[in-house]
C-alpha cells in the first residue's frame, strides 16, 4: 500500500517592498501580529506574539477568536535571510499534527515576489481552499503593512 501524498497549497504574491523587508516582516512579532492575525483579517484579538527566529527555534502566536484562545506554534526548519523560510504550522490543541510551510522571496526589479507552500496531510484535503484564502489574505495584508 503506499503512502498517501501530501498536498502542496501555492500562493503568489508581489511586493513592492524589498526582498529584506519582506523577509524580516515574517520573524518580528510586532509585524506579524499587525497582517497575519488580528482585527485586519477576522474577528480576533492578538493576545501573545512570541518568535525564537533561529533554526530549531519556534514560535507562538496566541489569539482570541469566538471566545477561544487559539494557539498558533510552529519550529524553524531553514532560516536563510531575505530568501528563504520554512517552518511546520500547527495548533498547539492539535499537536503533535502539523504541517510545513516553505517560503520563497525572490528580488525583482522592484520589489520581490514571495511564493509560500503550504504542505498539508491529504486528510486535510477539504480544507485546501480555505487554507488558500487564508494565506492570499494574510499575504495582502503583508502588503498593506509593508510596501
Amino acid at each position: 500500500m503506499s503512502e498517501p501524498v501530501p498536498i502542496d497549497i501555492r500562493v503568489t504574491h508581489r511586493y513592492t517592498a524589498t526582498a529584506e523587508q519582506v523577509f524580516s516582516a515574517w520573524l518580528d512579532p510586532a509585524q506579524l501580529g499587525r497582517w497575519m492575525f488580528g482585527r485586519n483579517l477576522r474577528d480576533e484579538t492578538v493576545v501573545r506574539m512570541e518568535v525564537d527566529a533561529r533554526v530549531g527555534g519556534s514560535f507562538s502566536f496566541v489569539v482570541l477568536r469566538g471566545g477561544q484562545e487559539i494557539d498558533h506554534v510552529g519550529n524553524y526548519l531553514q532560516i536563510e535571510p531575505s530568501h528563504h523560510l520554512e517552518f511546520t504550522w500547527g495548533i498547539r490543541a492539535n499537536l503533535p499534527e502539523s504541517s510545513r510551510v516553505t517560503i520563497d522571496i525572490a528580488p525583482l526589479s522592484t520589489g520581490c515576489e514571495l511564493v509560500l507552500v503550504h504542505t498539508i496531510d491529504p486528510k486535510w484535503a477539504d480544507f485546501a481552499a480555505s487554507i488558500e484564502q487564508s494565506w492570499t489574505s494574510m499575504l495582502t495584508a503583508l502588503a498593506s503593512v509593508i510596501d
